[in-house]
């Protein structure tokens, strides 16, 4: 018995006309399956008509879907799947595998219900949760650092171009991503159609759509929360969120961490520890005095890029590895292992810590953005105090001052003047020999300038930053070659190139100690290096000589050097030092009076044998921090 459907009203059919065809054509294709068993339409009324119009409509729609529609779910469903298994479901705990979870699905959940569109839906989580995956897996590769928010703040600019362009393969990918991902997004929207929850009628439609977005937000807020539940995870520490590849989990939890955390004094901290002394009375001097008031040394410190000392390095115990830089001789005051608080990478931090005497990582995650957000708020810093007994200081800096905030940074710390090494033609390729002779036409024309007003210059190499990747065959020998049989080709490409620019940057230091303390001006000459190379995270297949006894890492552990051609007032012996210490070192050798934080810094170093962060005297680094963060405020408001 042939069924007989009643229509919408002609109004309703003028307006729905493209989907009256749909239907049509669905119930000519499944005529010989539908019967009077299978749809009631007693009785017959003018609604039942509409919601089984609706029904067919919607069955028809999904049907008649066009195959790329239909290709673009089972691709995004698949992409999204890859995510999972890749992304949360690989992070350090189950809790961090939740929590990554969590934000997939909420953000799948709102973007589908707010655009009705599946595949869509699965195309821009997968890409973007994807995308940030990626991201922070190369970061780590080559910084050892995963991807953190602070670094879409602070990193994407000028800066960022730049340090690309020195890594191809980080180029083409940042590029390729750059314009793939906004291109497979639209094309994505395009293809897909909003048919999610088509069945329901159109308010029904509105009223899931509202209350599932709500939902689905509502979900995004909690995974976004350090009070809900996942507040145990936002608690992570800093040195676990560097090393432990959670990378979704560490990139959102970074969010909450963008805050500078000064350090909280524990409980039973011991006050009676004595870091100064008391202040002394004000002394008066007959009016000629002045020609009393002792003359200070030059101060010149260099901090060598990406610089260690090789021998660490089991394979490298052959005479080509051993270099004079790290070789003490007569005019030696203080050298040995220095311990830092980066590596790979993170130039910056170490210039914070040499210039400050504090160490970044005491101030969580946002503490790798010093330039940007400690750099203003330092109350105490070595060239302040050098200022204060009448040093000019200058800041001989190898790149644009635009880099990392460079130039204001400098301000901030206390520089007089800030020299771009761009004026003078330095760039990436610049050898030291290079800036060793910009350097000499800044000192001579400033000691002409200043005459016996002693100076203070701080300079930075660039030549031994990464990639260490020039073929050997460009290398002058011996380094054309391969050196260490025992290590693959690309190691020992690595290793030959930074053997072949530690040979380059040995001679200009030897040229430069010559220059400076050859002369009748007396003079402070510190070289220490900023970190371990990565070598693109290759290094570390290279089996390294144990810790020095004490530090706790010998992946943190470079060099320092320390001479003079005058003998200081006693001996300085730390076979091993901790970075935040060489700015009160280099006090004590030339002789110039310190202020209340360097002189707490100066007891702490002493006290502790050059450690700092790795004191065994919790105790007393306890008090030490109290004292420097509570009382004296080294870090204002």
């Amino acid at each position: 018995m042939p069924i007989k459907l009643p229509l919408p009203r002609s109004t309703n059919c003028c307006k729905h006309r493209r989907s009256t065809e749909l239907f049509c054509a669905a119930l000519h294709r499944n005529r010989s399956t539908i019967d009077a068993s299978h749809v009631d339409l007693a009785p017959a009324t003018p609604q039942h008509a509409q919601n089984f119009f609706r029904r067919m409509t919607a069955m028809s729609q999904a049907q008649l879907l066009p195959r790329k529609t239909k290709i673009l779910f089972w691709l995004g469903l698949l992409a999204f799947v890859a995510l999972l298994l890749a992304g949360p479901w690989r992070e350090a705990t189950a809790p961090e595998r939740h929590f990554s979870s969590a934000w997939l699905l909420s953000t799948l959940v709102f973007v589908t219900l707010l655009t009705r569109r599946i595949g869509f839906a699965l195309a821009i989580t997968s890409l973007i949760f994807g995308g940030l995956l990626i991201a922070s897996v190369v970061k780590f590769a080559y910084l050892t650092t995963p991807l953190l928010a602070p670094d879409l703040v602070y990193f994407v600019n000028r800066d960022l171009i730049e340090v690309l362009l020195r890594y191809p393969a980080l180029l083409a990918l940042f590029v390729g991503g750059f314009i793939l991902i906004p291109a497979l997004l639209i094309l994505a929207w395009r293809i897909d159609r909003p048919i999610f929850l088509q069945r329901f009628s159109r308010r029904t439609r509105s009223l899931i759509r509202a209350c599932g977005s709500i939902l689905g937000l509502l979900l995004i807020l909690i995974c976004a929360s350090p009070d809900g539940p996942f507040a145990d995870i936002y608690g992570k520490g800093m040195w676990q969120t560097m090393n432990d590849k959670s990378y979704l989990t560490d990139f959102f939890i970074s969010f909450n961490q963008t805050k500078i955390q000064i350090p909280i004094s524990p409980v039973g901290v011991d006050r009676s520890i004595v870091w100064n002394d008391p202040p002394k009375p004000a002394e008066t001097h007959p009016a000629d005095a002045v020609s009393a008031i002792p003359h200070y040394p030059d101060i010149v410190t260099i901090l060598e890029e990406s610089t260690f000392d090789p021998r660490m390095l089991q394979v490298c115990g052959m005479p080509l590895c051993k270099f004079k830089m790290f070789v003490p001789d007569a005019r030696t005051r203080a050298s040995g292992s220095l311990v830092v608080h980066t590596w790979g990478g993170g130039t910056w931090t170490s210039e914070f810590a040499a210039l400050t005497g504090l160490s970044h990582t005491s101030f969580g995650n946002a503490g790798l953005y010093a330039p940007y957000n400690l750099a203003p708020r330092v109350t105490y810093t070595l060239p302040r105090a050098l200022k204060a007994a009448g040093y000019k200081t200058i800041a001989v800096y190898p790149m644009s001052g635009d880099f990392i905030n460079a130039r204001n940074a400098y301000r901030y710390y206390g520089f007089d003047e800030f020299i771009e090494g761009s004026t003078y033609g330095l760039a990436w390729e610049s050898s030291d020999t290079d800036l060793m002779q910009v350097f000499d036409q800044i000192y001579t024309r400033e000691k002409k300038e200043a005459g016996k007003q002693p100076l203070f210059v701080f300079m930075l190499t660039l030549r031994q930053h990464g990639p260490h990747m020039t073929p050997l065959k460009f290398l002058k020998p011996p380094y054309n070659a391969p050196l260490f049989p025992m290590l693959d080709k690309w190691l020992n490409l690595n290793l030959g190139n930074y053997l072949s620019r530690l040979e380059s940057s040995d001679s200009a230091l030897a040229q430069q100690e010559k220059f400076l303390l050859d002369s009748d001006r007396q003079t402070v000459l510190l070289h220490f290096g900023d970190h371990q190379p990565s070598f693109d995270g290759a290094i570390n297949a290279i089996k390294k000589l144990n810790a020095p006894k004490g530090a706790s890492d010998p992946m943190f552990v470079t060099y320092y050097m320390l001479k003079s051609n005058f003998a200081p007032k006693q001996k300085y012996n730390y076979p091993v030092l901790d970075l935040s210490f060489l700015a009160g070192l280099v006090l004590d050798v030339a002789g110039v009076p310190k202020d209340e934080f360097f002189e707490a810094n100066t007891r702490l170093r002493e006290r502790c044998k050059g450690f700092y962060l790795d004191c065994a005297d919790k105790r007393m680094l306890d008090s030490y921090t109290d004292f420097i963060f509570h009382t004296l405020q080294a870090l204002h408001d």
